[in-house]
């Protein structure tokens, strides 16, 4: 199946953002994709100062908006992280996922926040307005079944690990890494989590906006089961295309067979809830 990241050039007009993105959402299903996904933070500016502006409750505008494209173009649309999302007076990095009929599939709170310091480069502190998730999410489509991380929750390999566990064959991560950790390890993160789990790694991120208060890496990126990229998009605003080939994975998987040669006698990765 036909697998299109929309790296999208984010303003701080929401309204144009939605429009743009739903443009682009239209274009992917017309040139084949089955399965579409959009960035993390799509719809506004990222930063914590922009959280609880944008912020909206789900369902709301801009989740129905994603329900009403992925019904008119019959795909799965992956919202990237559609919007800040307000709930109990909290707000969490939420990523929401619709079927070909408009249904909401899932809803993916981002499970770690990004925390970090780096001395001279960057200093980021999601928890000042943001609280995590505490669940796993995966959706089923007639293709694969497929597991959701965003951003720094790609780092977590246990994460992934669960995911490869529970049948997931494809696992997607709307993302915004920076200038500094983007060069790094954008690429070796997803290398790593689709080689030690033998599936296919989808990343998505917003297009890179030097003028914006946090400046995003870009390069949406495609990795197969063997580690090797399949598809990268650079810096600017572009829809990324990939077929995913889920013969190959099962070739892969039967060639060096690691998922039943784990020594489940000695460790071993559980869900918790």
């Amino acid at each position: 199946f036909r697998l299109a990241l929309i790296q999208l050039h984010v303003s701080a007009v929401k309204s144009d953002n939605l429009q743009r993105a739903c443009g682009l959402v239209r274009e992917a299903s017309a040139k084949g994709a089955k399965v579409v996904a959009l960035p993390e933070c799509f719809n506004s500016p990222y930063g914590t100062q922009y959280f609880k502006e944008y912020a909206e409750k789900i369902p709301g505008e801009s989740t129905q908006k994603l329900s009403e494209v992925a019904k008119e173009c019959s795909i799965y649309l992956i919202g990237g992280r559609s919007i800040p999302e307000e709930d109990g007076g909290k707000l969490y990095n939420t990523c929401t996922v619709f079927g070909p009929d408009g249904a909401m599939l899932a809803k993916h709170r981002k499970v770690h926040l990004f925390d970090i310091n780096v001395p001279g480069k960057i200093q980021f502190k999601e928890s000042e307005t943001l609280s995590p998730g505490n669940s796993f999410s995966m959706f089923d489509t007639p293709y694969c079944k497929v597991g959701l991380g965003i951003c720094y929750d790609m780092r977590f390999a246990e994460m992934a690990q669960i995911y490869g566990q529970k049948g997931c064959q494809l696992l997607i991560y709307p993302g915004a890494f920076n200038l500094t950790t983007g060069p790094a390890h954008w690429e070796l993160l997803q290398r790593g989590r689709a080689v030690d789990n033998q599936v296919y790694v989808a990343t998505v991120s917003p297009a890179r906006d030097e003028k914006a208060s946090y400046v995003a890496w870009g390069h949406s990126t495609v990795v197969n089961p063997w580690g090797e990229v399949i598809a990268k998009a650079g810096a600017e605003e572009t829809v990324v295309y990939t077929d995913i080939d889920l013969k190959k994975l099962a070739d892969i998987r039967q060639q060096i067979p690691i998922l039943s040669q784990k020594r489940c006698d000695l460790y071993g990765v559980e869900m918790k809830k």
